[in-house]
């Protein structure tokens, strides 16, 4: 591993631009989190109000100034489209997670995700040099878990009754990863699909 401690990279592809989470970034969110869409499997419910917004980014924000997550911004032509996140972050074992990805539905298939993820998956294993990189989503997420899936990621099964979210409601967790070994296989893949966009 090349650090105790990981810093949030800025990561920037052919059609995204991924950077460090900031106070600045939070009108954008604003905008690009309107759509109810976006919100239907994320742990909390889609805030209603800039306050709200607000709150979620001093959070994310909080939690990068105490080492547990890595939030990151996401951009298209220079507009905020989502955020994602590292999380999980464990360097002593070569292991993170990507996770708390959301895009506004003008950003699903065309793309953005697909090359978000290369970055990301490349940043975790060619510069931090993971061992693993995990991804988890609702099991009843199908959008999600076919996105996974499509990424090159392995299924590894379902944690039952995992976690609460939005206001006590039950969430069974798919988990999926890639693993240092599958990382070129997967990355030739997701270049191929990007050359096709």
């Amino acid at each position: 591993m090349t650090s105790s401690r990981w810093e949030a990279p800025t990561l920037e592809g052919r059609l995204v631009r991924l950077e460090p989470l900031a106070k600045r970034h939070a009108a954008g969110l604003w905008e690009a989190s309107r759509d109810p869409r976006t919100w239907r499997w994320l742990p909390i419910p889609q805030p209603q109000t800039h306050e709200e917004l607000e709150a979620w980014v001093d959070d994310a924000l909080a939690r990068s100034a105490a080492g547990l997550d890595l939030p990151l911004v996401t951009q298209r032509d220079g507009e905020v489209v989502g955020s994602t996140r590292f999380l999980a972050l464990r360097p002593e074992h070569g292991s993170v997670e990507i996770g708390w990805t959301w895009l506004h539905p003008s950003a699903w298939g065309g793309g953005v995700n697909v090359e978000a993820k290369l970055l990301m998956l490349g940043h975790a294993f060619e510069v931090w040099g993971c061992r693993r990189v995990e991804l988890k989503t609702d099991a009843l997420n199908e959008r999600s878990r076919g996105a996974m899936e499509a990424v090159g990621a392995t299924f590894e099964g379902i944690h039952r009754k995992h976690m609460l979210v939005r206001d006590g409601e039950n969430r069974d967790s798919a988990w999926y990863s890639v693993v240092d070994d599958e990382w070129p296989r997967v990355r030739e893949g997701l270049i191929g699909r990007l050359a096709h966009l």
